[in-house]
């Protein structure tokens, strides 16, 4: 005995339990101090929001100040439009890229390389990615518009949805592929119709958690997108109207507190559909589970 504790050492037991009520202090801390902030942003943008919140707000495009009956109609149009037409774009070649990874690509050159660029892009600060398309599309066609924010954005849900979709397929069991080839599928009707529908709920989870991460990205936008006083009828050639912008335009560019109040209440609708995204998210992620 006296040989082990040479070795090691017995700590004080007031010294193990100082350390564990340290460590359980902090843990709390960082707990409360996450969630209070969170309730305080939610809170603020639930108060300040739904003064200005009317029918006639969320379906009246938006307008100069001094004119009457001004929204964010269009706004709220545009935003769906540019999601929308990113989802079109990332998430076939974000799942086929998943597929991939998953299926045919372990320990490839070609797959290592496809993660290692799926992490970096992960990483990429978003104003990048719209410097890019700014650089790749607006100035070549001279102008802005509401398809070069969909690529944007398209570009940042890429690398969420395939490497979601590479995760959910690896968890599906081997004997499922194995029991399909059995029976004569081929690989990739086994694929297809067996293991992507064995994990459907964690595919459709990582497309919501990709459209939830593009949201209320804002800096893509003020190089692509821009902004616009008007229906977006000019999703392919001209600047389209989204909540983002229009929140940067009236809150930091408009001296004006009727914009301020505006903004406040576009800041409430993005919130209230990033938070349904999350929620639907939850929902199916726990679905998953239970469904083990």
């Amino acid at each position: 005995m006296k040989r082990f504790e040479s070795v090691y050492p017995l700590r004080p037991l007031f010294f193990r339990k100082l350390k564990n009520h340290l460590i359980t202090l902090f843990s709390w801390s960082a707990v409360v101090i996450a969630v209070g902030a969170m309730v305080w942003i939610l809170g603020t943008v639930l108060i300040d929001g739904l003064k200005v919140i009317t029918p006639g707000f969320l379906l009246n495009p938006s307008k100069p100040y001094g004119i009457p009956d001004a929204g964010i109609g269009n706004a709220i149009l545009g935003t769906l439009l540019i999601t929308g037409g990113a989802a079109l774009l990332a998430v076939p070649c974000g799942v086929a890229a998943g597929i991939y990874l998953a299926e045919f690509g372990s320990g490839t050159r070609l797959g290592n390389g496809l993660r290692f660029c799926a992490n970096v892009l992960m990483g990429m600060p978003s104003i990048l990615v719209g410097l890019l398309v700014y650089s790749l599309m607006v100035v070549p066609m001279g102008s802005f518009s509401g398809v070069a924010g969909s690529v944007a954005l398209a570009v940042i849900m890429f690398p969420v949805i395939m490497r979601t979709t590479e995760d959910m397929l690896l968890m599906v069991p081997a004997s499922l592929r194995e029991a399909a080839l059995a029976l004569g599928m081929t690989r990739t009707r086994a694929i297809l119709r067996i293991v992507c529908t064995s994990a459907r709920n964690g595919l459709l989870t990582g497309i919501l958690l990709s459209l939830s991460r593009v949201s209320g990205e804002t800096a893509p936008l003020l190089f692509t997108a821009m902004f616009a006083d008007s229906w977006p009828k000019d999703y392919f050639t001209g600047p389209t109207a989204n909540i983002p912008m229009l929140i940067t335009e009236y809150t930091t560019n408009s001296p004006f507190e009727e914009m301020h109040a505006a903004g406040w209440g576009a800041a409430f609708v993005v919130s209230a559909i990033i938070l349904f995204i999350n929620i639907t998210t939850r929902i199916c992620f726990r679905e998953r589970h239970h469904g083990k």
